[in-house]
């Protein structure tokens, strides 16, 4: 794996980590959109070697599936 798709990666799930500490008055579902749209932003970028593209993929398909999860 190349370095600036690793270092993407790691800065994405510390964000999405520091992010969610002031998540909380958040609903459950709410809380589970912002893990999914982070999960699947780090999964976005990783899969297609840092492309900005993939990553606001990944976290809008990772959003939809956190909001449906219950």
């Amino acid at each position: 794996m190349k370095t600036l798709p690793k270092l993407t990666a790691s800065a994405v799930t510390l964000a999405v980590l520091l992010s969610l500490s002031a998540c909380s008055g958040l609903t459950a579902r709410e809380k589970n959109t912002a893990v999914g749209a982070g999960v699947g932003a780090v999964a976005g970028s990783v899969v297609t070697g840092g492309s900005t593209a993939g990553t606001v993929g990944g976290a809008a398909v990772g959003g939809i599936i956190g909001h449906s999860v219950r």
